[in-house]
């Protein structure tokens, strides 16, 4: 099960109001968490290390929850106190929406037919307008390493590249290109290498190391590149210095490669769902097209809303418990399902949103 550390004071901040450990370790038990440790990043290093204290690290303390597998809406502080609050009913979940800018402006990526051999599915979005502060923009990160280690399965599925759009020019250019062709500045290095010297350079790195063999022996690398043949990303391994996002960045040019091309829109719509919140219109994401080989075009993100019919004795029989219509569509909604009870009393319509992937149909 992943484990999502949050700090105490910064979650109660954005919950509305604080609790006592043991307080909040029931809440977690009600909605289906666990809170699985209470500890500082000080505590942490002193158990670490046996002996000694860990002079200058930090004393906040840190909230380490298990979220269950399969809640990719809860990886990151976002979607957790948005879930907590639906659940405590003191927000509505809210509606994401896919928006499309003039014709003229609408980001575009091509597909060539060369990502075949390697990597064949992309997707992509914008978040326009969007406000980082550090803490938005550790969490914007830290989602990304939750979703590859998690859904994307360690990147061998789908690997998300973020860039600056500020920087860059579209439309943008999926390849798959031989190594010795590919040359940039990777992210956090000062020169320039070919894609075989960067293989080179991470075999000993211990972070992106684990990633090499996925593309390592193929004879094309993917490679994203912008109208002026600036590298973006080479995927799954690292993206590119030049578009690089910062605190300052405005608008976030979003691209999954993938080779399941199901879970490539999952992690696009999860993505941007969670920090749409931070853009100038909340919860709305700007939609990209992307050119498929055959010529064919298709927008994202996806952001899809689906409804679902259930027979309340159905599922009281199901779960065990006699629930009363009323009050199992009250129960359903907390938990981001909306849903109402149809005129005959003994039905309910229940709504999907795009951020609840674990729902994959209701009995």
């Amino acid at each position: 099960m992943p484990i999502v550390s949050v700090k105490r004071d910064e979650l109660f901040k954005a919950i509305g109001r604080s609790y006592t450990d043991e307080e909040f370790d029931e809440l977690c038990f009600q909605y289906g968490l666990e809170l699985d440790e209470v500890t500082s990043e000080k505590e942490q290093m002193e158990r670490e290390r046996g002996v000694g204290k860990a002079v200058g690290a930090s004393e906040v303390v840190e909230y380490k929850i298990e979220i269950p597998a399969n809640r990719y809406d809860l990886l990151c502080l976002e979607g957790l106190v948005r879930g907590l609050l639906v659940f405590l009913e003191k927000e509505k979940a809210p509606l994401y929406k896919t928006v499309s800018p003039e014709k003229d402006k609408l980001q575009r990526l091509v597909i060539q037919s060369s990502t075949a051999q390697v990597r064949p599915y992309c997707v992509a979005a914008v978040l326009r307008n969007i406000k980082f502060d550090q803490t938005r923009y550790n969490n914007f990160i830290d989602l990304q390493d939750k979703l590859h280690q998690n859904l994307c399965r360690r990147r061998t599925l789908v690997a998300i590249g973020t860039h600056d759009l500020d920087t860059i020019e579209g439309p943008f250019s999926y390849e798959a290109v031989p190594p010795s062709q590919i040359k940039f500045k990777p992210l956090g290095q000062k020169q320039e290498y070919t894609a075989v010297e960067l293989m080179e350079l991470y075999s000993g790195e211990s972070h992106l190391r684990p990633y090499l063999h996925i593309i390592k022996d193929k004879p094309v690398y993917p490679v994203i590149y912008d109208k002026n043949r600036v590298v973006l990303s080479m995927p799954p391994i690292i993206n590119g210095e030049h578009s690089k996002i910062t605190l300052e960045t405005k608008n976030v040019f979003i691209e999954c490669t993938a080779t399941d091309m199901t879970k490539a829109t999952i992690v696009l719509d999860m993505l941007v769902a969670m920090f749409s919140v931070y853009c100038e219109k909340p919860f709305s994401v700007e939609a990209a097209e992307v050119v498929q080989p055959d010529g064919s075009v298709r927008v994202y993100p996806e952001l899809p809303y689906r409804t679902e019919t259930v027979n309340v004795d159905k599922i009281s029989k199901q779960v065990g418990a006699k629930i009363e219509a009323k009050e199992m569509a009250r129960l359903l909604t907390k938990m981001c399902l909306e849903t109402e009870v149809l005129p005959d009393g003994a039905t309910l319509k229940v709504t999907v949103p795009p951020t609840r992937a674990d729902i994959l149909y209701i009995i």
